[in-house]
């Protein structure tokens, strides 16, 4: 009972935190796509920059309801890690860039490993299944 309050603590942080990110860059997805994603030389920046802030908005909405919470937190890993590929490539190893990247990696890695735990929605369509 005590991890999976953890675990719905660690879902609420990282998505309510992190959803903040998604919106923000849909606000002006052209600024992000020139500051983050054509520096790294991506392939169609824009769509690119439309699929992180959906992958951070819709990833966190998982994590948040314990919906798809695996799903929801490896789309999450995999824009944190251009966000961290990005830092290291532009600024090199600057610590004050890579300390919260490596925290929203982390938790949502730990996620992924583990699942959303008894306080989830995952867990309750588990319990109805596995009673038939």
């Amino acid at each position: 009972m005590i991890r999976s309050l953890g675990f719905l603590l660690l879902r609420l942080s990282i998505g309510v935190m992190l959803i903040h990110h998604g919106y923000e860059k849909l606000a002006n997805i052209e600024n992000f796509a020139d500051a983050f994603v054509r520096p790294l030389h991506i392939p169609f920046p824009v769509t690119m920059s439309y699929l992180a802030a959906f992958s951070e908005i819709g990833g966190s909405w998982l994590l948040i309801t314990g919906l798809g919470t695996r799903f929801g937190a490896l789309a999450i890993m995999g824009t944190v890690s251009f966000g961290i590929y990005h830092a290291l490539m532009t600024t090199g190893f600057n610590i004050y860039l890579l300390d919260l990247l490596v925290l929203y990696w982390g938790g949502a890695a730990c996620v992924v490993l583990n699942g959303g735990g008894q306080f989830s929605i995952d867990n309750l369509i588990r319990l109805r299944f596995a009673d038939e």
